[in-house]
């Protein structure tokens, strides 16, 4: 933020015009130019077909755009800088909050006051993230040495300027200052020609900025510099980088104002590490049959202990739908707002809970405490018991002054949640369809439901009263992981399921007919059906995304940082029909499809051949044996001589389904309805295009189509032709589209709120994606077995970008332990990929090997290293007693798949683990990520390493693991 508030300088001559000039650094492309607008006339007011363009000139090697412009001594405004084509349409434009700008008081007639700015990025955002600004650097941010703009040199107060000289004005954002003094150090005599006894000291004020002014001399000109940390030893740590360079306008007589806007001091970026573990999966000695949250202090408290800086948790919401183990799939939310009683903790619902209703707790506590989650038991019983609590003091809760003010800021989704959850239990069904008059939702219609006198009101008030105390429990756990210096890292689901409060509400948002999904990829050849209708983005630019943003503003009450579920989906999402049961027949939406004049043009015209399937009797014999004939005769038509084609009622996977079911039922077919099923698919998606349902005139080329009898059948023209239009289609025809779509929509998202934004972006990846990413400053995630090069097998972890979480494992795939016994083929090549070694390596992931693979990445340059819970257990030999396969979270390729596992162990007991602790604090240390302070504050318990396993910065593992593992060689000695 550029504010010039230098009213302390001398002059109080009236002024009749002051030259105020921009000038900043951009290299454009070309047809491109930098335009600044601003919220005053004179710059557009906002419009930018009437801001102010620049000029280019180039100065060693740098495109530096200029422009001047006459403004009265008491101009003020906001501006901020654009990138534009020959008709001022927006291609780009700064990200962050809009620049401000006030002229000092008593300037005159005739001065010029020069803005030298840098394009702000989204990375140049993230300190004044909460996940830096309230948590990691939090003491920095607090800071009280604070003082007044421009009270910084004496010099400055006491002279006024003369002709020829020049005050300049230097700014720069550290957040991460610990005690420290920031100075400017350079070429000229007031910035101590070098020295630092002779540098600018700067104040600080406020928002992680330190502003200091000095009058120079034209002489001085071009003035190098340099910003540099000194602490409170006198050492003095100077930033890395080229030195910076001020210029000035020497043709011009009249003294210049001169505001160094220098962005981030640049240092050595920060990096931190963390844990990643799902909440219904924590195990503590208070939970009953599931990790609540309650939980989460104990998980700080460990995190601190063991170095980390992050906790990162799936979804929260409450997914309540099927009332069922169904709902154990987090990803599918019932409301985006209401969070899950799944994580409550019924023994804190009060502090009368009677005797009987203590022993019940007690009595379920002990029944649940398996070695999975029993999802319905444990929903079931915590229900239960909230209920009879809930009896007991509900009219002291709802009266009470906090429960009123929770509901007064949350009754916008609150009552439409409550009554849904009526509904959903009376009619048995979260079905709306089977409701009645209530199918539509209208506010008429929610009051009445909700209403005071309504029958109902114990029953809605029931749900208000548990997501009170789960707002309460979850806020107490976030406050107090924050306090620790732990950043608290939620997930935004780019779905909701398809019955669910938020379709009933807002139905015009959804695209009800269609269904979302993942085109084939590394973990589905498939491709996967997700279930959730895609979004109408026409309809929610209507209100700017009111939707989206308040979701995030509802996340950012508990977290400070944030992982977006498939954020290629913001880009461009998987459309399937909502009769699909795969994933694989699919288009983008949006996309731009293949025109039929377009193919014709190609010499394209068999479309009835190339968009429904034309199965041979070769191949039904070659699939179904001597039962072919059954199946043909229920399923298919002959349509030629031995050509068959799929009958009406089953052309589509969901009336297969159907069809397969009756059948079985009646014993007509002998084959298993798992692989009938499977076999029927491939016949049915043996196409190459797929026509658009809402225009028979567009086509898709069909995923992997070349893998198709029907491809291969054509002629090689044709084939040459279809590659091509292939090609296309996928990687290039779109590239324009989806980046406008995501600029449309990501800055809405990160705007909502100051959480840190991180994008998992995994999949088949646009090249559009990452340059939005990084200009928005959006955090990629990076793993391992799924790098994004396509030449490599297993990502380089040493290679990875800064602004990536990087990650051993997550929880959609196998953990570090499974994976490394699922393929010996692939153990071997990998093996030999990172220890240059041909020997065999152990059949199971050992504490050594699991050592080696976590040392990468935490060494790694990228920003996080966040570590599932599983894969830092296997550094302990005793922690890896559990089958490998068990610790998995989620299988993509299973859409019924239960999300159920908890850690076998509790986090009381881990807490006292030292060896483990020290482990893997020597490898936190020894990577060179920054280390929570708070750590030695939080317990007087904390575990001190032990020095001998650190030696030259390089972690060394103590005795948690059989074997100490610290290089290639070790590794190779010990296998």
């Amino acid at each position: 933020m550029v504010n010039l508030n230098l009213s302390v300088l001398s002059g109080t001559h009236n002024l009749k015009s002051v030259t105020l000039s921009f000038r900043i650094p951009y290299f454009t492309q070309w047809g491109q130019q930098i335009l600044v607008c601003g919220s005053e006339p004179i710059l557009g007011s906002w419009n930018v077909k009437r801001g102010l363009l620049l000029s280019p000139s180039h100065q060693n090697d740098e495109l530096i755009w200029c422009g001047s412009i006459p403004v009265p001594s008491e101009f003020a405004c906001e501006y901020h800088y654009y990138v534009v084509d020959d008709d001022r349409n927006v291609l780009r434009s700064e990200i962050g909050d809009k620049r401000k700008l006030s002229l000092p008081d008593g300037i005159q007639s005739g001065q010029e006051v020069e803005l030298h700015d840098l394009w702000k990025t989204g990375s140049d955002s993230l300190p004044f993230r909460s996940a830096f600004k309230n948590v990691i650097f939090r003491r920095s941010w607090s800071s009280d040495d604070k003082k007044p703009v421009g009270v910084t040199d004496s010099d400055i107060v006491k002279k006024a300027l003369s002709p020829g000289s020049v005050i300049v004005q230097f700014k720069v954002c550290c957040p991460n200052v610990q005690g420290a003094s920031i100075h400017v150090i350079g070429s000229s005599l007031k910035l101590g020609q070098w020295k630092a006894q002779g540098g600018l000291k700067l104040s600080y004020t406020g928002e992680s900025v330190w502003q200091g002014s000095c009058v120079m001399q034209k002489k001085d000109f071009p003035l190098t510099y340099r910003y540099a940390k000194c602490d409170q030893a006198g050492n003095l740590s100077v930033e890395s980088g080229p030195n910076r360079e001020a210029t000035v306008n020497i043709s011009r007589g009249q003294s210049t104002y001169i505001v160094r806007a220098d962005g981030l001091m640049r240092e050595t970026p920060w990096r931190g590490a963390g844990v990643a573990i799902p909440m219904f999966s924590v195990r503590s000695e208070e939970d009953m049959g599931v990790g609540e949250f309650l939980d989460l202090k104990l998980l700080v408290d460990w995190a601190v202990h063991s170095g980390f800086h992050l906790v990162q948790l799936l979804p929260i919401n409450d997914t309540s739908v099927h009332q069922m183990w169904w709902d154990s799939y987090p990803y599918s939310s019932l409301s985006v707002f209401a969070l899950h009683p799944l994580y409550l903790r019924v023994q804190a619902l009060s502090d009368n809970i009677p005797e009987d209703i203590k022993k019940e707790i007690e009595q379920a506590r002990m029944k649940l405490d398996r070695k999975d989650v029993d999802y319905e038991a444990t929903m079931g019983t915590k229900l239960s018991i909230a209920k009879k609590v809930f009896r007991l003091e509900k009219d002291t809760i709802l009266n009470s002054s906090s429960f009123q003010k929770f509901f007064a800021e949350n009754k916008d989704w609150l009552k439409p949640y409550a009554a849904f959850s009526f509904l959903r239990d009376f009619f048995e069904t979260s079905e709306r369809s089977q409701w009645g008059s209530y199918a539509i939702f209208s506010e008429s219609k929610l009051e009445k439901l909700v209403a005071e006198d309504s029958l109902q009101y114990d029953v809605i008030c029931f749900h208000y009263y548990i997501q009170f105390h789960l707002h309460m429990q979850l806020s107490e756990a976030a406050e107090y992981a924050r306090k620790n210096g732990v950043i608290l890292k939620g997930d935004l689901p780019i779905g909701v399921d398809r019955n669910s409060v938020d379709t009933w509400v807002y139905p015009d948002l959804f695209r009800m007919n269609t269904s979302t999904g993942a085109p084939p990829d590394y973990f589905d050849k498939n491709g996967q059906n997700w279930g959730f209708p895609t979004y109408n983005w026409e309809e929610m630019s209507k209100d700017n995304y009111a939707w989206w943003r308040a979701r995030l503003t509802q996340m950012a009450k508990y977290f400070t940082a944030y992982r977006i579920d498939h954020i290629l989906g913001f880009f461009r999402i998987w459309e399937l029909p909502d009769h699909a049961v795969t994933g694989l027949c699919g288009k983008f939406r949006p996309s731009i499809p293949l025109s039929q004049e377009e193919l014709e043009i190609e010499g394209i015209w068999d479309f009835d051949r190339l968009i429904c399937p034309r199965i041979k009797r070769a191949l039904l014999e070659e699939k179904f044996g001597a039962s072919w004939t059954t199946v043909a005769s229920i399923f298919l038509n002959e349509s030629q001589k031995d050509i068959y084609g799929f009958k009406e009622d089953c052309n589509t996977e969901k009336k297969i389904l159907a069809k397969l079911k009756s059948c079985l039922e009646k014993s007509m077919l002998f084959e298993t309805e798992e692989k009938l099923r499977r076999q029927l698919f491939d016949l049915l998606k043996d196409i190459v295009l797929i026509r658009d349902p809402e225009d028979s005139r567009k086509y898709y080329p069909r995923f992997n189509m070349e893998d198709t009898s029907c491809f291969k059948e054509l002629d090689q023209r044709s084939q040459n032709v279809l590659k091509r239009l292939y090609y296309d289609y996928y990687f290039h025809r779109q590239e324009s589209l989806w980046r406008q779509n995501a600029m449309k929509t990501l800055p809405v998202l990160l705007n909502s709120s100051d959480m840190l934004a991180c994008g998992e972006d995994l999949g088949l990846i646009p090249s559009c994606v990452h340059p939005v990413m990084q200009e928005l400053g959006l955090i990629g995630l990076r793993i391992q077995r799924m790098p994004n090069e396509a030449d490599l097998e297993f990502g380089i972890p040493s290679q990875y970008p800064y602004m990536t979480v990087c990650a051993p494992s997550c929880h959609d795939c196998s953990t570090l332990r499974a994976w490394w016994e699922e393929d010996e083929d692939r153990r071997r090549r990998f093996f030999k990929t990172f220890l240059g070694s041909n020997g065999l390596p152990p059949d199971q992931c050992t504490p050594e090997i699991a050592y080696f693979i976590l040392r990468q990445h935490i060494e790694s340059p990228s920003m996080w290293s966040i570590f599932p819970l599983q894969d830092l257990l296997a550094l302990k030999e005793e922690y890896s007693t559990r089958p490998a396969a068990e610790e998995t979270i989620n299988d993509p390729t299973n859409p019924k798949h239960y999300w159920r596992y908890r850690v076998h162990m509790t986090l009381e007991s881990l807490l006292k683990d030292k060896d483990l602790i020290t482990v893997i604090k020597d490898l936190v240390r020894g990577s060179g990520r920054s280390y929570p302070s708070k750590e030695l504050e939080l317990s007087q318990e904390a575990v001190v390493p032990d020095k001998q396993h650190v030696a030259n910065g390089q972690a060394k593992a103590p005795q948690a693991t059989s074997t100490n593992l610290s290089s290639k060689k070790e590794i190779a000695a010990v296998v």
